[in-house]
């Protein structure tokens, strides 16, 4: 046994165990606003953040200290006060930042809620439908998500379609697919009120936190139904698929059936997460957080529905392409855009 690897090792494991078991602290800085108020208030002590919030000091004198010890705040030992950097406060206390990720934890601790049914799964082979699964993980996606789209879906990636600003502008139909909590939907529906939008997402209880979502905001150019992608009525100038090709149990059949309901010259958009094309592509700190999140849901939710393709969410661009082009019959796709942690592509007819 080599002592250096050893070392190196298990140093690596102790730091993703102290990530493992600050989960839940930073779900309590989030859904309290801890972290917007350390923000807010500048260098303060326990006692002083304690004021503020109106929060518990002695627990919050604990939870500073475990967050300075992931440095995820700032701590000034000379002056025992805690703060956040810029950069800290861009990814935990922005809630408007493309990198926000204070939610991630959110859905590390959904997977964790999951790991019974899906060990299950391990032994049968079998899978675990989006419904059965832990009932907070379409939430804990739908806010991981956000962000991304927000920032975005309006200033980058429906740009990145010639002449699609204009043709919303004016007006057209656009179907969602995959929708989940309607967050894409309604961010496109708000932009352009002349264009009707259509979500459609086969888990019931999603279509109903859409439409909430969606009244929330007033909207009468957006509405929601509970479909397959096999199943999408009409047709459509665009047609959107938002990080759920991947979950799709039949991807070909679900893309064939969206290349029927295009008009002529419609176009869809097929956003996924970033991968390579090959296993040695993807061993990086976003590819391990997809394939973890892929075996505890994107793999299981596939493997519960018809074929069962059970993609896997680091795919990668060529294989999606292949089920686009070769499997769906669409003669044109593209990438238009990325981020660190998406593609972006665009299908024709």
């Amino acid at each position: 046994m080599d002592e250096t690897k050893l070392n190196t090792l298990v140093g690596s494991v102790l730091h993703d165990l102290g990530g493992a078991f600050i989960v839940p602290l930073v779900q309590i800085g989030e859904r309290l606003g801890i972290y917007e108020k350390l923000n807010e208030l500048g260098p303060s002590t326990s006692h002083e953040l304690a004021e503020s919030t109106g929060l518990a000091e002695r627990y919050l004198a604990e939870w500073l200290c475990a967050q300075a010890a992931s440095n995820y705040i700032a701590y000034d030992a000379e002056a025992g006060k805690f703060s956040m950097t810029p950069e800290q406060a861009f990814v935990f206390a922005n809630r408007s930042s493309p990198f926000y990720l204070a939610p991630a934890f959110g859905a590390a601790a959904a997977f964790q809620d999951n790991e019974p049914q899906v060990r299950e799964a391990f032994q049968t082979g079998s899978g675990v439908s989006w419904g059965d699964q832990t009932h907070c993980l379409s939430c804990a996606v739908a806010r991981f998500f956000r962000p991304g789209y927000e920032n975005h879906l309006i200033q980058a990636w429906l740009p990145s379609i010639e002449g699609m600003i204009a043709k919303l502008e004016k007006g057209i139909r656009v179907a969602d697919v995959g929708c989940g909590h309607g967050i894409t939907t309604t961010i496109m529906a708000q932009v352009f009120p002349n264009s009707e939008f259509i979500g459609f997402d086969f888990h019931k209880n999603s279509i109903e936190e859409a439409r909430k979502h969606a009244a929330s905001h007033e909207l009468t150019n957006v509405r929601f139904e509970v479909a397959l992608a096999k199943e999408l009525p009409g047709k459509y100038s665009l047609v959107t698929v938002f990080d759920c090709l991947h979950d799709m149990g039949d991807p070909i059949g679900g893309m064939e059936h969206i290349h029927a309901a295009l008009e002529s010259d419609g176009t869809c958009m097929i956003v996924e997460p970033m991968a390579g094309d090959t296993v040695a592509e993807n061993m990086n700190p976003v590819s391990r957080l997809y394939y973890a999140a892929s075996t505890m849901v994107c793999v299981p939710t596939s493997l519960a529905q018809e074929t069962g393709a059970a993609l896997g969410a680091q795919a990668g661009e060529k294989r999606l392409k292949e089920i686009i082009l070769e499997g769906a019959g669409f003669s044109h796709c593209r990438r238009i855009a990325e981020t660190p942690f998406n593609i972006v592509l665009q299908a024709q007819p």
